[in-house]
């Protein structure tokens, strides 16, 4: 089994039951387990439109056997169920899932890059991270 990190994101709809009910779907993975959730904070969104409204945003640690691309295909699956749709990059969006850290994992393709790019760089990200490390 891996330890994985999630960022999780939300800035249309009911913001915090998004991130909720994000988190209760990845707990029902097989495979999987929530470890541990952060505390949610309000950020400005970064990048994309500059009227979107302000995001929720925490970390989730997870216990799971999926694969790094398994795993990645199933938050996609999540992000649908709850409502995202692809519009314009970095755009507003009822729930965003992202793996920040698998294991001790490196990967670089087209599809997955661990550690997530640009987790070092956005304070959303490592404020939440840092609780729950």
């Amino acid at each position: 089994m891996a330890i994985c990190y999630l960022g999780i994101g939300s800035n249309l709809g009911n913001r915090r039951k998004n991130i909720e009910s994000a988190v209760k779907i990845i707990n029902s993975l097989k495979h999987t387990k929530a470890l541990k959730l952060s505390r949610i904070i309000e950020t400005k969104a970064v990048g994309g439109p500059s009227d979107q409204p302000k995001f929720l945003n925490a970390a989730l640690k997870i216990r799971t056997r999926l694969s790094p691309l398994v795993l990645l295909t199933n938050l996609k699956q999540i992000e649908s169920e709850l409502g995202r749709i692809k519009t314009v990059r970095w755009g507003p969006r009822p729930i965003d899932l992202d793996i920040l850290f698998y294991g001790n994992r490196i990967m670089n393709t087209k599809q997955l890059k661990i550690p997530h790019p640009r987790a070092f760089e956005r304070s959303f990200v490592l404020k939440p991270l840092s609780e729950i490390i």
